[in-house]
Parts: C-alpha cells; structure tokens; sequence
C-alpha cells in the first residue's frame, strides 16, 4: 500500500473546493493499491511527509507569496525530512488572485533545496474564479494517484 499526502490550505470555499476536487480525482478511479491523508499544513507533521511516497501540496497566494501556513509546514519539516525524503514524488496547486508567480518560485525554491521531484507540473488557478478550475484539480489529484498506484512514482 502506498501512502498519498494532501497538505491543503484551504481558509475560503473556493479553497476547500479545489481541495476537494484534488479529493475527488484521488479516489475517481479504483485504486487498490493507494491510500491518501490530507492534512491542513498547520496540522501536518515531519511523521506525516516520513510516512508517505508522494505529496501534493496546496497553497492560496498571499501578497505574492505562499500562505504563512505552507511556510510555516515547509519550515517544521524541512530539515527532519532533508536526507531521508530526497526524491520525493510531488506537485502543487495555487489559488491565485494576481499570477502567481511568486508562490510559485518560493515553492520550487523549497522542494529543490528538499531535493523533491516534481511529477506533474503544478496548477496555478489564476485571476477571477472559474469553474475550470476544478478540472485541473481533479486531473492532478487523479494524474499522481493512477502513476503511483501504477508504480510509475
């Protein structure tokens, strides 16, 4: 049995919705060989990312940057997790108001210097809220769990 984490900051609806969507996509095929945990960043701990053979993460952008709870999951993990997780399997979403694109740098900064690797490039819901959204959600969440049921992670 592999493990799936979910480290999910979700203050809004439209968060706990694309955190669902991830969810959704997760368990939208029947996977017999993954188990998934999704935690809130504040919650999770160096055990949870020890415990697990994948990870995505969620974050909204906040003034340009990740969310305090995402640093501060980044920060109580890194080094207990430095030597012993390098090659872990990952990829992230942002709920972005503006572009992103600085959530999006200081998260590749982490996981490089984590020495994480990505597997499906990350989702950046940017602007005004669409629907849309969900779909890339799902597509992720489904994308990483099939490719470490299937041993491809």
């Amino acid at each position: 049995m592999k493990k799936l984490l979910v480290i999910a900051h979700a203050p809004s609806d439209n968060t706990i919705k694309l955190r669902d969507a991830i969810l959704a996509g997760i368990t939208k095929q029947p996977l017999e060989n993954i188990h998934y945990q999704c935690l809130p960043p504040l919650q999770a701990t160096p055990e949870d990312v020890l415990s697990c053979d994948a990870i995505i993460l969620g974050t909204t952008e906040n003034l340009g940057y990740m969310s305090g709870a995402l640093k501060d999951f980044f920060d109580r993990i890194y080094y207990p997790c430095l030597e012993r997780k390098q090659g872990l399997p990952f990829s992230y979403y942002i709920r972005a108001g503006h572009d992103g694109t600085g959530t999006n740098l200081a998260i590749q900064n982490i996981c490089n210097g984590l020495k994480w690797k990505q597997i499906q490039p990350e989702v950046i819901c940017r602007g005004s809220w669409r629907d849309d959204f969900l779909d890339d959600c799902t597509n992720l969440g489904e994308n990483i769990a099939c490719g470490l049921d299937f041993g491809i992670y």
